[in-house]
């Protein structure tokens, strides 16, 4: 899969709005209700990840996750990172936060 431009990610992100860009990958934290809440989150992730063969970086503090979205064989973001972010707004929009 080919690598995106600054231009194409700056483009996708304005329907992900919640995203920002980190130079090579696209970066989101989301606060959870508490600790379990947030690993069902995770769990949830790992699930589509797997299912996506695409798999985030994750930091998990307590309440809240943040998930980095890169193509490591692109070097860099492509239009997989930006469909997963999709992907992952959508199972946030159906899960309680905080």
């Amino acid at each position: 899969m080919a690598k995106l431009t600054a231009k194409q990610v700056e483009s996708g992100l304005r329907d992900l709005p919640e995203w920002t860009s980190t130079g090579e990958s696209i970066q989101r934290t989301v606060r959870f209700a508490d600790f379990v809440a947030a690993m069902e989150f995770v769990k949830r992730i790992a699930e589509e990840a797997e299912r996506e063969q695409h798999h985030p970086d994750i930091l998990i503090r307590y309440d809240k996750v943040t998930l980095t979205l890169s193509t490591h064989d692109a070097g860099g973001m492509t239009g997989k990172d930006l469909r997963f972010a999709g992907l992952v707004d959508g199972l946030i929009a159906g899960q309680s936060q905080a």
